[in-house]
Order: C-alpha cells, then structure tokens, then sequence
C-alpha cells in the first residue's frame, strides 16, 4: 500500500495494513521531524512530492523488495506539506514471516527512498531555509526551491 498525503498519519493503522497470519515480524520506521539540522534550530519543515512520479518510484521499490525477499506485505506512507517539530512525515511497516527479512527489507525501503523518490523537504530555521530532495531528482541542497537541482 502507497498513500501520499496531506493528512496526520494514523501510525497503528498503516502498520496494521502490513500485518497477515503468516508474518512473524513486522517492522516500522517513522521518520520524525526532529528539532536540530546541523546545529541549527528547526522550525517546521515542508515536504512537496512530484505526484505521479512518486507513486511509480514507490511501486518501483516495492517490486524490488518483493522480487528480492519475496515480501508482499508493506505499507509506505509519507506525509507532504507543512509538519511542525515532533510530528511524523514518514511511515514504512514491512511484515515477513521472519525478523530478518522484515528489518533488511525495511532498511532497503528507507534508502531507496532518499535515493530515488521525487520529494522534497525544505527545513525552515530562524535565519532562513534549505530544501534537500533525492538524490536521482537532483536537488541535494538548495536555498532556491525544488526546481533548482539539474534534472
């Protein structure tokens, strides 16, 4: 399941999404905003996302975690938007029959995230901002948006 949205992410029923009879694990990274960027005070952050790319680029990875481990149960959530400091922008629950496979699978999910998913997050601090984004969409950090990377 993929659910891009503007909503709060309702974390007990997205994992729940994941879970089956036949998993033994299930595993759940929430990405959090947190309240510090190198040294900096974070006040809010903003996340924008490239629509139809995003859904193709997650079921992407999805088939990739399915092909690898055979994992067919596992939810990805991301928030876009403005977020404040504590709350939760991301959600990936990955259910296998065992642990193992379930926190590989998961880790794998993460990072193909960051790498290769076209959204964008800007940081605003008390002296300004910077917008960090994949790294495939070209935006790695800038002051001038999401449409100054080189893609």
């Amino acid at each position: 399941m993929i659910l891009i949205t503007h909503e709060r992410l309702e974390l007990e029923a997205l994992t729940a999404q994941a879970r089956g009879p036949s998993n033994g694990a299930v595993v759940t990274f929430l990405g959090t905003t947190r309240d510090r960027t190198e040294g900096r005070r974070v006040l809010y952050l903003e996340y924008e996302a490239y629509g139809p790319m995003v859904d193709n680029k997650l079921q992407e990875i999805l088939g990739e975690i399915r092909e690898r481990w055979g994992i067919t149960d596992a939810v990805v959530a991301h928030r876009i938007g403005r977020l404040e400091v504590g709350e939760v922008s991301l959600v990936v629950a990955v259910a296998a029959p065992h642990r193992k496979e379930a926190f590989a699978a998961c880790t794998y999910i993460v990072d193909r995230i960051k790498e290769t998913v076209p959204i964008w997050k800007k940081e605003v601090f008390e002296d300004g901002h910077v917008w960090v984004g994949s790294e495939e969409a070209g935006v790695t950090t800038s002051d001038s948006g999401p449409d100054a990377g080189s893609g």
